[in-house]
């Protein structure tokens, strides 16, 4: 038995002795979006620390909870904080909850974060849709032997970010005449920020948005065929590009100004979602 799949059987089992719910629409929900709770219709909360063996969030403004509910019609998950390489854990376990949330019955990702603004023209409060993204700085989580229950030894990454589902975001943004930006996100490790050379690097790469997450979950999720959607709320200009200093509470105030505007496009999203058959 592969050690990670039997850690993910485990979780599994866990969960299933809590609640039976199945959901079709996973959500991860980055900082600002902590709230996006009370859009749900709840069926049921599942804390972290419930699931032996489950990574838990050791970051401020992250809950640590799965929730399961209605959104509409739609039945989803969504995580109530992430958990990030730079916490120390192996990035097989920054994956797990993306995997837990397939193996419940999730075939869509909805992934969310804070990410800073490289490209001219972006600000503090600005959001991006991912249409694609840079993850050569941080493991695979792929690496190790395959997992055959989820997918091929080697997956292409062609089409990350599901197209169908970016054209949903843009006609969503439309309807709430919200300015949405588009770029290619990169992660990097952290926790620390990065300096303007670093900054200036990733510009050189192509990058639009940094952040600290995301890639590695989306890779994940492409391994198991999941369809993907990313938006990152751009709530500071990445080091070097502004004279400012960077801090977690400017990230922290800039996402939760913006959060109103946030929700309802990814409220408006899944029920897009649902109307088209996506299901």
């Amino acid at each position: 038995m592969n050690p990670i799949y039997d850690k993910l059987q485990r979780c599994f089992v866990a969960v299933r002795e809590k609640t039976d719910f199945e959901p079709k629409v996973a959500l991860v929900l980055g900082s600002g979006l902590g709230a996006y709770g009370g859009h749900i219709e709840i069926e049921d909360i599942l804390d972290y620390r419930e699931i032996e063996g489950f990574p838990v969030s050791t970051v401020s403004g992250h809950a640590g909870r799965f929730i399961f509910g209605y959104v509409g019609q739609v039945p989803v998950v969504c995580m109530q904080g992430r958990v990030h390489y730079y916490e120390g854990y192996e990035m097989s376990d920054v994956v797990l909850p993306i995997r837990l949330m397939k193996m419940m019955g999730a075939d869509t990702l909805v992934l969310t974060n804070a990410a800073g603004g490289i490209r001219q023209g972006f600000r503090g409060g600005s959001l991006m849709l991912i249409t694609g993204q840079i993850a050569s700085f941080v493991p695979s989580p792929l690496r190790g032997p395959n997992i055959e229950e989820f997918g091929v030894r080697f997956p292409d990454m062609g089409q990350i970010y599901d197209l169908d589902l970016q054209r949903t975001a843009k006609r969503a943004a439309m309807k709430f005449d919200i300015d949405l930006k588009e770029g290619i996100y990169i992660q990097l490790p952290g926790p620390q920020y990065e300096s303007p050379q670093e900054i200036a690097m990733c510009r050189t790469l192509g990058a639009d948005a940094v952040g600290m997450s995301t890639a590695c979950e989306a890779i994940a999720a492409r391994h198991m065929q999941m369809r993907v959607l990313g938006i990152s709320c751009i709530t500071n200009m990445a080091s070097g590009i502004t004279p400012f200093t960077l801090s977690h509470e400017e990230v922290q105030r800039t996402a939760d100004h913006v959060a109103e505007q946030f929700e309802a496009l990814i409220t408006e999203i899944i029920l897009t979602i649902k109307d088209e058959r996506f299901l």
